[in-house]
């Protein structure tokens, strides 16, 4: 397993280093199974995603949020986004450290003018380029990695504007030894990064609160469907003196209710990215839960 970070500028070559990395991660001895995280995968343009800094900023989240599941699946998961904020690229460190895999960075130096001119071509034949007010933008802000800091390191640099990028690349090829070099107690040039308290503490706090969240809507869910099955119509299923009633309108069958509650944990997961934490004990993820279906249920009933 492991994690590998492609950053540079906009229109620097990073989604062709990418995908060559991953092809010859895959004709390599060990036969690695690789996953490329990219922006596409949300379908949304370019210009969208970097729009403005929430548009950014949710974009940065869902990355993430899928970085962080699929690090645990046994592959080598190549994130390919300009990553171009050292904050950002810390963070995706700080996955990687809780998950015990290898890490690394490759990073596709171009110089500015190269990125316009491609850009500009990209615009030039119908494809998806960045508008040039967007383009400057993500130029200015753009963190150069620096191998002296741990999630820059270590860092493989290539240069697409002086030379073609293939499997046969010598940086590629580092690359590659590195991601997959077989690691025992006399290697000294691949670091495995480990666990700390603090990463395996709200590793374990997450899984804690998904928890309480799948167990307390589950239990919502049985309330509702055990009092229809009274028999007779009911307009409210009361679940007692510390939550509010569900007003319903008509009978809510189990498959509903299912994609309900899909909805609603999935919902909870995203905006724990950027807003408030998923809940902690049961009672407060019943009480959010009752309030989503009564949205729900309302909007149905209008």
């Amino acid at each position: 397993m492991a994690l590998v970070v492609i950053c540079g500028q906009p229109c620097s070559g990073k989604s062709i280093a990418a995908v060559t990395l991953a092809e010859a991660l895959k004709e390599s001895e060990t036969k690695q199974n690789v996953r490329i995280i990219d922006e596409a995968s949300f379908h949304l343009d370019r210009n969208q995603n970097y729009v403005n800094m929430p548009a950014e900023k949710n974009l940065r989240g869902k990355l993430r949020s899928d970085v962080d599941r699929s690090v645990s699946r046994g592959d080598i998961v190549i994130v390919d986004s300009l990553n171009s904020i050292k904050g950002y690229r810390y963070e995706l460190w700080c996955i990687a450290r809780a998950a015990g895999i290898r890490y690394c960075v490759v990073y596709c130096d171009v110089d500015e003018a190269h990125c316009r001119q491609w850009n500009k071509e990209r615009s030039d034949r119908g494809e998806d380029g960045y508008d040039d007010g967007i383009f400057e933008d993500l130029v200015r802000r753009f963190e150069k990695p620096e191998r002296r800091n741990r999630w820059d390191s270590p860092l493989f640099e290539l240069y697409p504007s002086r030379e073609v990028i293939d499997k046969s690349s010598s940086v590629i090829l580092e690359a590659v030894t590195y991601l997959t070099k077989t690691v025992d107690s006399k290697t000294q040039d691949v670091r495995i990064l480990q666990p700390s308290i603090a990463t395996q503490a709200a590793r374990f706090s997450e899984a804690n609160s998904l928890y309480e969240l799948d167990r307390a809507t589950q239990e919502i869910i049985n309330a509702i469907v055990e009092q229809q099955s009274l028999g007779g119509a009911i307009s409210r299923v009361t679940l007692g003196n510390e939550l509010p009633p569900i007003e319903i309108s008509r009978p809510i069958g189990l498959p509903e209710l299912r994609r309900l509650r899909r909805t609603f944990v999935k919902l909870m997961g995203q905006s724990s990215l950027s807003g408030p934490p998923l809940p902690t004990d049961a009672e407060s993820a019943k009480r959010r839960f009752v309030d989503y279906l009564n949205r729900e249920f309302g909007g149905n009933n209008a």
